[in-house]
């Protein structure tokens, strides 16, 4: 912000001196008009240095910046024009990045123009580093007329101040043609004086740009050697060697490597967050948070405050303010699952904050920037459900710019093995009991199961047979459940019962139904929870239970 001393330098003599006069004297005498005048326009100055000293510190973007420097002169100044004439020191040329003009096509005009950096007023006063006021140019022979010719604009007469910052001169500020006559010394000193806090203010968004492009490109090399970890790596978390495995695996490189929209499809149990969160650990924001949200889960109030916030006193219960997902996913991603069952209100809201990048927490009315990468999830259809009048077709293709199909256990049973052995050594940790492995009569049933539950109702199944069997033993027929070995059916009357405990029978037959029921509903919460006979509530509850995701 300019110094007190510098807006001293500019403020106009006349009117300093005419205020320290006793008032009174002047009071209806012929000069008490221009006094006015002229306190006013030292007024109206002192409060432009202000606001752009105040803008010079709080913003940085000197596209933000330069247009409302240029703009504020030029009303202030009462001029026809006012630009910005930065020098490109490798070509020895002045052009003008930013201008402010009356006439639109002047202001296209001079944003193509450059020329030497000798010519001019301007190359003069970036020569001399001094400013000058010009009352007639056609008659100033420094004036260079080629401007002039090429924009259509006749400069009548001109203000051209030096922009100098700690590096040296890096341009200069120029105002024309004031309307009903020419500038004063007044109107110089006061462009000399916003001119030196404009190249300081310059000077430091040049810097921050730099600054920023260097941490961008810091980033994209950290992704850059992330993805090359995950190719010679894959991703550690999934398991999968066949085909089906190998194009999901390939596709989530693909999606690491770029901010697209991702739409990851499957069934109930596939380990849809597990992809989301390998795309997250694979890209340039695995450094920030990765939060995860059940649309499903939440009715639609407590989803909105969840993912957009909420200001204290917004709601009963609602004592203090609170960020919102989006807001704490900041820079990293936002995991939205199950997110086909978004109520439609909901839905426009997250397609604003798609669209904008903006969220309104709730019980506040100003909106605040966010930046966090959404990846979405579902078990339905998701195009099926849009067609119905269900989902938002808009907000549709926002989300699925780049789906992800991921398949069920059953299409991938190459895989079982592998996944069984390791849920085994995790359950075999956890419960501190090793176990030696599976008998090739168990995995044969592993792998002739078709899972409806897929992969979280293998581990399910594995948990229980750690439970169930001896330190040292290996995985027998007799500690899986019933239902492997007679899936298309309840097994006949003469098979030999399971012999585990009642409590852990019935848990397991209770998950195995909740797992059936939610795969004929196509994995629909709300749906499956009628046909139980549930609430909603003690569906999701006994879901977290049975780890039935």
């Amino acid at each position: 912000m300019p110094s007190p001393a510098c807006t001293a330098a500019y403020f106009p003599r006349r009117w300093r001196l005419v205020h320290l006069a006793p008032l009174p004297a002047w009071t209806g005498r012929p000069g008490w008009a221009r006094h006015e005048a002229v306190q006013a326009s030292g007024a109206g100055r002192l409060e432009l240095l202000y606001e752009l000293g105040c803008a010079f510190a709080a913003r940085l973007d000197l596209e933000e910046l330069a247009p409302l420097i240029i703009t504020k002169c030029r009303e202030v100044l009462d001029a026809e024009g006012a630009s910005l004439l930065l020098l490109d020191p490798a070509r020895g040329e002045l052009y003008f990045p930013y201008v402010a003009e009356e006439r639109a096509e002047v202001a296209e005009r001079l944003l193509r123009l450059r020329f030497p950096a000798e010519q001019g007023i301007a190359g003069e006063v970036l020569r001399t580093a001094r400013a000058l006021r010009v009352d007639d140019a056609s008659r100033d022979p420094r004036f260079y007329p080629a401007i002039d010719r090429d924009t259509g604009f006749t400069t009548r007469s001109l203000l051209s101040a030096p922009l100098t910052s700690r590096q040296g001169i890096i341009g200069v500020i120029q105002v024309v043609n004031r309307h009903g006559g020419t500038f004063d010394d007044d109107d110089l000193a006061f462009l000399e004086a916003l001119a030196g806090g404009v190249a300081v203010a310059i000077e430091n968004a040049q810097l921050y740009a730099r600054v920023r492009a260097a941490q961008e490109g810091l980033l994209a090399e950290v992704g850059a050697l992330r993805r090359d970890l995950v190719r010679r790596e894959g991703f550690p978390e999934m398991v999968g060697s066949g085909p089906r495995m190998a194009e999901v695996f390939r596709l989530m490189e693909s999606a690491a490597a770029s901010p697209i929209g991702v739409l990851v499809e499957g069934d109930t149990g596939t380990g849809k967050e597990l992809v989301a969160r390998g795309i997250h650990a694979a890209s340039a924001r695995a450094g920030a948070p990765f939060v995860a949200i059940n649309c499903a889960a939440l009715p639609e109030a407590l989803l909105e405050s969840e993912l957009f916030g909420h200001r204290r006193g917004a709601f009963t219960g609602a004592t203090r303010d609170q960020r919102g997902l989006f807001e704490a996913a900041a820079g990293g991603t936002i995991f939205l699952d199950e997110v086909s069952e978004m109520p439609a209100s909901m839905q426009a809201k997250l397609l604003r904050v798609l669209q904008d990048g903006e969220v309104v927490p709730l019980g506040d009315t100003r909106s605040r920037r966010v930046d966090a990468r959404v990846i979405s999830a579902t078990n339905r259809d998701l195009a099926a459900v849009m067609r119905r009048g269900e989902f938002r077709e808009d907000l549709y293709y926002r989300l699925s710019a780049f789906p992800i199909h991921l398949p069920p256990l059953r299409e991938r049973v190459e895989d079982i093995p592998v996944l069984a052995a390791r849920f085994l050594a995790a359950a075999s940790a956890r419960n501190g009991k090793p176990v030696a492995g599976f008998a090739p009569a168990a995995l044969d049933l592993l792998a002739r199961f078709p899972w409806p539950g897929n992969v979280r109702e293998l581990q399910n199944e594995i948990d229980r047979a750690v439970a169930l069997a001896q330190s040292g033993e290996v995985i027998r027929p007799e500690h899986l459940s019933a239902k492997l070995s007679s899936p298309e059916g309840p097994p006949p009357p003469d098979a030999p019962l399971d012999t585990s405990a009642l409590r852990e029978a019935r848990a397991a037959f209770e998950a195995r139904h909740i797992a059936a029921v939610l795969h004929q509903h196509g994995g629909n919460v709300t749906h499956a929870a009628q046909a139980l006979g549930l609430s909603r509530f003690m569906l999701q509850k006994k879901m977290r239970e049975y780890r039935l995701r």
